[in-house]
């Protein structure tokens, strides 16, 4: 096995081409030999000189400024548009308090005596029913969050390129994008 190890330590110093010279290190290397016969390459140890790095210069207070807007305004446009998401009117007759607790309680029934497959769709309407009778009691204050979106959308629009089309394709309504002088414009 040891010669065998030798013949391919030696095929891989051997591929070296001849138009090299003498002190340069190939970009290869046997770097180690197993007992497996695995070689493992890797680049030469000489350091490659990297290029100049430029130097970091500092940022200016208006840039700094600038970014902090940028934010502020990101901030207050995506809060609005998750709480538009999340309070989308849904089809069909609101859920109360009541009738949720209802359905709690006849699912409490059916589990015990339900088949392992029921009591799996059981189990996980109960989780969504609880996670939906929590949320019942948060409220948002949708009017602040639609006051700070038209404080923000037209200069976070302007900078984004986002147009009116795609405000109102994102649920926004044309009485907030006009109090947020948001022109309806065919551009």
């Amino acid at each position: 096995m040891g010669d065998e190890v030798r013949s391919v330590a030696t095929m891989a110093e051997d591929a070296i081409p001849a138009t090299m010279a003498e002190d340069a290190i190939p970009p290869w290397r046997v770097a180690s030999v197993s007992e497996k016969c695995k070689i493992v390459f890797r680049m030469p140890t000489k350091a490659i000189p990297r290029k100049a790095q430029r130097a970091k210069s500092a940022m200016s207070d208006e840039h700094k400024q600038a970014l902090a807007i940028g934010r502020e305004e990101s901030r207050a446009v995506r809060r609005y548009l998750e709480a538009l998401e999340a309070h989308k009117p849904k089809r069909g007759r609101k859920r109360t308090a009541e009738s949720i607790q209802s359905r709690l309680e006849q699912i409490d029934d059916r589990m015990a005596t339900a088949d392992p497959l029921t009591r799996v769709h059981l189990a996980q309407e109960r989780f969504n029913l609880e996670a939906e009778l929590a949320s019942k009691g948060d409220t948002v204050d949708i009017q602040a969050l639609e006051d700070d979106f038209v404080v923000a959308a037209r200069g976070y629009g302007e900078r984004k390129g986002i147009g009116y089309a795609a405000w109102r394709a994102a649920g926004v309504d044309a009485s907030v994008l006009r109090r947020a002088g948001i022109p309806r414009t065919r551009s």
